[in-house]
């Protein structure tokens, strides 16, 4: 037999219950894959049946149209010749498994469920799925009668097993059990499994990609091998975004790196590799030999196909490469700009509206819709066809082709500066010019008569007459004067989105955009029903950190000067009165603590599992040589009264792009009460005690010397 094998990995932009969509472009990789040259072909995790289903796993139908999808597959000539590797949910002895359904000239050669389960963070899959719990254990499987009659089998293996082809061994694993400490890749690889293949619905989070690439490098450093990884692309409709970035590593090096952000729905990674590099490089691990001589093995299903050619000499193989990672600005810019593009493309809208106040948060997120336009122009450019068929309908126009960034903004997108007698001329000016710069068709308007009306409302009924602060009213009142305002906003910025485009001689509807930040989120700062609630925020999981290296990234890259004066101006709400015509409200001082506090603060509480007082244990070591002890308690204090007391704004949260491992989205990712006893009274008064007791001592906080 040869030595040189051609496999293909395929990142696929699957929707959830989209059976119809999802068949055509599994059958369009499979035959990119076959053109390639590819004798296996494996795609994304659950990619039949789309892996966003939720609840629906629990319908019959859910299971009923993948068989019939799958039914369709095993008839295509498409997939005649080539081994295919597909996901779906199968129920055995009424049971739901999350399983990859293995097949060749229309033969099915395994089906194999999921072993270890994702359940944390984003992922329930316990939720509807059980784990196949029978290592290296196989059963009899009693395919459908739709099934048998494409395929002419009664029964089929289901289970724990691996295919052993004519030149050489075959191993699954899906998604979780890469991340797991007990990886089947391990014992497979001592079992002689050369070829490793990994079917994935892995999503994006800022700086995760160098995360996957060392796993996947280190499943076969150790113990040689070929590994395969294929991930789902697009938002599947939820707030995630699945990173594509299928790859092929071999021995501990990437060989072939597919795209993590692009508009293309079906992408087909292939490498072409020789086995007797995996043979040669396991030949001298002698601790790996000795152990693979104890091995228990696994079933192997023979299959009567080769995945390499007799005559091979003069093909050539893939030589390493080096993986090329972006930075945390660059996947700003690209990851939400591509799950904007999938919400508005598939919600058979005609663009968005976004409430642009000239702050670094709007701004960030007028940003992401450019960066959007111009990500759909290259792919028009590139020849993209299914864009430029979006494009056309979005817009309704059949002969239009998108060419300039700022010309296909205008059609697209909406901003509307809101101004009340407590806006500052500085903001309109830079809401104003930031607008000019992208392209957006752009609105100004004033609150003020709206707002004069509704306070009037309450003056008649109630015989009292609210004032700001600064005119001598109370806390109370001055917070009910900035929600009027606010809230105003949302009901003036649906209203927009749903007229302008009328006003305009248009045809259709728009999206609105919220711009509140992950840090926003965590501590409350924001009006309940203001104008951060919108139909979808691209930056509802980004921090204020980030979101400031990513305005500089685009002054930079895409020549926006506008920005420059939203960056040097200080955060603020403008919804106090203004102080001789300038703005004297700023939003850390609304909040009591800093931007970058507030990012530790939701690092420590989400990532690190600290409730008040090992936060505060932490934080007098992190902070020893800018705060004292007393001085970080009351920070510790003071950030958990707020996050408690406004902890039920999460409930209503505008779905928002998950980007940031510390978010306090209360959908799915961070479960949590939302009414505390803010008091926190016990909690507090341990602290209280530890402050007490070091400043009794007189000692700093003990820390370890790192050197």
């Amino acid at each position: 037999m040869g030595r040189a094998v051609t496999v293909a990995a395929c990142a696929l932009n699957q929707w959830a219950l989209d059976f119809e969509g999802n068949l055509a472009r599994i059958l369009k990789s499979i035959e990119m894959a076959k053109y390639k040259g590819a004798r296996y072909r494996l795609g994304p995790e659950l990619e039949i049946c789309g892996y966003g289903c939720l609840d629906h796993y629990y319908e019959s139908d859910t299971l009923l149209h993948s068989f019939e999808v799958l039914a369709k597959l095993l008839e295509s000539p498409v997939t005649q010749d080539i081994i295919c590797d597909v996901g779906m949910p199968v129920m055995f002895r009424n049971v739901r498994y999350n399983c990859r359904v293995i097949f060749l000239n229309k033969k099915i050669l395994l089906i194999r469920p999921k072993m270890i389960l994702a359940n944390a963070g984003n992922y329930r899959e316990l939720r509807w799925f059980t784990p196949w719990s029978r290592a290296r254990h196989v059963e009899e499987y009693f395919l459908p009668g739709m099934i048998q009659e494409v395929t002419g089998q009664e029964t089929v293996p289901f289970g724990d097993a691996v295919l052993a082809t004519k030149d050489t061994c075959l191993g699954s694993e899906i998604c979780e059990e890469l991340w797991a400490p007990n990886s089947p890749h391990i014992e497979m690889g001592l079992d002689g499994v050369e070829i490793f293949t990994n079917s994935s619905g892995s999503h994006h989070e800022l700086r995760k990609a160098h995360t996957r690439v060392d796993l996947v490098n280190s499943a076969t450093a150790k113990n040689g091998g070929i590994y395969v990884l294929a991930n789902q692309k697009g938002c599947d409709g939820d707030r995630l975004y699945y990173d594509g970035c299928a790859m092929i590593s071999m021995n501990g090096d990437i060989v072939a790196q597919g795209s993590q952000f692009s508009l293309n729905d079906v992408e087909v990674l292939v490498a072409t590799l020789d086995l007797e590099d995996v043979r040669s490089y396991r030949a001298e691990i002698s601790c790996r030999n000795l152990a693979a001589s104890k091995v228990n093995s696994y079933p192997r299903i023979k299959v009567n196909f080769a995945l390499s050619c007799s005559d091979d000499i003069c093909v050539s193989t893939c030589e390493p490469i080096q993986w090329r990672y972006y930075s945390p600005e660059e996947e700003i810019s690209l990851g939400p700009a591509c799950w904007l593009w999938d919400y508005l493309r598939c919600s058979n809208q005609a663009g968005f509206l976004l409430p642009l106040s000239g702050g670094i948060d709007s701004s960030a997120t007028a940003c992401i819709v450019y960066s959007m336009c111009h990500q759909v122009c290259l792919a028009v450019k590139d020849g993209n066809q299914r864009v430029l068929a979006d494009v056309r309908r979005i817009v309704n126009d059949e002969t239009y082709t998108p060419k300039d960034s700022r010309e296909f903004c205008g059609r697209i997108f909406t901003t509307c500066y809101m101004a009340s007698e407590n806006s500052s001329q500085d903001t309109y000016n830079r809401a104003k010019l930031l607008a000019e710069q992208i392209g957006s068709y752009h609105v100004n308007l004033n609150i003020d008569v709206a707002v004069k009306a509704i306070v009037g409302i309450f003056r008649v009924v109630m015989g009292r007459s609210p004032q700001f602060r600064v005119h001598g009213g109370s806390s109370r009142e001055n917070l009910a004067l900035q929600n009027v305002q606010a809230r105003i906003r949302m009901v003036l910025a649906y209203l927009f989105a749903q007229l302008t485009h009328w006003a305009r001689g248009m045809p259709g509807g728009l999206l609105v955009l919220g711009s509140v930040n992950v840090d926003e989120s965590l501590q409350g700062y924001f009006t309940k029903y203001d104008c951060s609630s919108a139909d979808i925020n691209p930056i509802g999981g980004i921090s204020k950190t980030d979101l400031r290296s990513f305005i500089q990234y685009c002054m930079e890259n895409f020549q926006l000067t506008a920005l420059r004066s939203i960056m040097s101006a200080p955060p603020t709400a403008e919804l106090e009165p203004l102080v001789d015509g300038q703005v004297s409200q700023t939003d850390e001082e609304d909040m009591g603590m800093t931007y970058t506090e507030l990012s530790v603060y939701g690092k420590l509480r989400k990532i690190a599992k600290a409730g008040p007082y090992s936060m505060f244990c932490k934080l007098i070591n992190m902070w020893k040589e800018i705060f004292t002890p007393r001085e970080v308690a009351s920070k510790v204090k003071h950030f958990f009264r707020m996050y408690s007391v406004n902890r039920h704004k999460m409930t209503t949260l505008t779905p928002a792009y998950h980007a940031e491992n510390y978010s306090p989205e209360d959908n799915r990712f961070d479960l949590r009460p939302f009414l505390y006893n803010s008091a926190w009274s016990w909690q507090f008064r341990s602290i209280d005690e530890q402050v007490s007791n070091l400043e009794i001592k007189g000692e700093k906080p003990v820390h370890e010397d790192v050197n």
